[in-house]
């Protein structure tokens, strides 16, 4: 493989990844602003989550904000995966550059 067939690949794994990061910090400022909601929700109103097609009545708001609490942590996780790949693929990038800079 050539290095520029290697930097062109490069790119479009850093594109991915951004797209992949962008796409869980929305998940996860969604979850967040959900747990708040579900927080702040006065304990005389009803609370409900969809389910499929239907709304169910909340009964333990508790568990509920636990496992609303996990996934963010979960995606926190993953985001940070991503975050060490996207340093990993700039890093690749700015060699590959150099390379063909070089090759010029």
């Amino acid at each position: 493989m050539s290095d520029m067939e290697q930097f062109q690949i490069v790119v479009s794994e850093i594109q991915s990844v951004r797209q992949q990061m962008a796409s869980l910090n929305a998940q996860i400022m969604e979850l967040k602003a959900t747990s708040e909601a579900v927080t702040n929700q006065p304990p005389e109103l009803s609370l409900h989550q969809q389910l499929g097609g239907i709304l169910i009545e909340v009964a333990d708001r508790k568990s509920l904000i636990e496992v609303l609490n996990k996934d963010v942590s979960t995606l926190t996780e993953h985001l940070e995966r991503l975050q060490t790949r996207e340093v990993d693929l700039v890093n690749s990038y700015e060699e590959l550059k150099k390379v063909l800079e070089g090759s010029n």
